[in-house]
């Protein structure tokens, strides 16, 4: 995959519950917001599960992440569908790879931002 700075990359998932509770299990991150059903039958997503649809964009790039950092700004829950924007804002060449930095905008449905980020790593030629 050829890639340019300003290149914008975008994926969109939901999440089941029994996904998140897999997730809980394999982090052992079992709080009570993840694994209680609220009223209308649904559970919190965690964070880092929900940073992870990223993670499908970064895979077709081949890149490999050497920093990320991560602001959550609302909770997502299984009934919501999430949206990763990726932009591609600084890449140089360097010998054998390319330096790579992002930033990453998380939405719902609703277009109400949950999660944005940064992140820099290199995606070897």
């Amino acid at each position: 995959m050829e890639i340019k700075q300003g290149d914008v990359f975008t994926w969109e998932r939901s999440f089941t519950v029994e996904e998140v509770l897999q997730f809980a299990e394999i982090t052992g991150d079992k709080g009570r917001h993840h694994m209680e059903r609220n009223e209308d039958g649904e559970v919190m997503v965690h964070g880092l599960l929900t940073a992870s649809i990223g993670t499908k964009i970064g895979g077709d790039m081949h890149y490999i992440a050497r920093e990320m950092v991560m602001e959550y700004i609302r909770p997502v829950f299984t009934s919501d569908t999430i949206s990763c924007e990726v932009t591609i804002t600084k890449l140089k060449e360097a010998e054998g790879y390319k330096n790579v930095e992002v930033q990453s905008v998380y939405r719902n449905q609703k277009g109400k931002e949950v999660l944005k980020g940064t992140s820099h790593g290199i995606i070897r030629n």
